[in-house]
């Protein structure tokens, strides 16, 4: 009797460090570092123009973003680089939706492959829309990207890409562990995410 609590105690800890795991390696911005350098593969099947039209959707719609997120963590203006506290989203979405446009602008003139494009304004909609939703509940993004992200890539590769949603499922497992989101959030999230960004990317290619 006296091992009980320590072994209850243990799982409980191997769980918590699961569930952050999970959440901090599928982050929505380190998605959208690699969902683009997929895309431009698919679209190019060069090593050095994936790389590089890549590199330019994940700097404006993940990296520069990002850095502003985490400036703000480390000053004190929201809570974390999660930004947990709804009425914190605010200036983050404003500044990826502004930095997102100046992407898909620079995509647009410099003749990016219509992949890119497609996917940088089915990620803009799809901000646009977790956004809005945002400004009266709790929306997660991290399950609204990475299900957005499964059915892009379902579409692009091969449909046994459908199977990564279990990796969705394992998100939003994590987002309601760590307390972040409740059930229905990290939900609709991931129907959001599948219909507004996956399903634009699909009618758009």
């Amino acid at each position: 009797m006296s091992n009980a609590a320590p072994e209850t105690g243990t799982r409980s800890s191997a769980t918590d460090r699961a569930a952050r795991v999970l959440t901090e390696i599928f982050a929505p911005w380190v998605i959208v570092v690699l969902l683009p350098v997929a895309v431009a593969w698919r679209a190019t099947a060069s090593i050095g123009p994936a790389v590089g039209w890549g590199l330019l959707v994940a700097a404006t719609s993940s990296i520069l973003p990002m850095g502003v997120i985490v400036w703000g963590a480390r000053t004190g203006r929201w809570d974390s680089h999660h930004v947990r506290d709804r009425a914190g989203r605010f200036v983050p979405f404003i500044a990826l939706i502004v930095m997102s446009l100046i992407g898909l602008g620079l995509l647009v003139l410099l003749g990016a492959p219509w992949l890119l494009i497609a996917l940088d304004l089915a990620m803009i909609v799809s901000l646009l829309v977790t956004g809005g939703i945002t400004v009266w509940w709790k929306v997660s993004m991290h399950s609204a990207v990475a299900s957005g992200a499964v059915v892009i890539l379902a579409v692009l590769f091969h449909p046994v890409c459908w199977a990564l949603m279990l990796v969705v499922a394992a998100i939003s497992w994590s987002r309601v562990h760590l307390h972040d989101h409740t059930t229905a959030q990290v939900t609709a999230g991931a129907i959001v995410g599948a219909i507004i960004g996956g399903g634009l990317f699909t009618a758009l290619v």
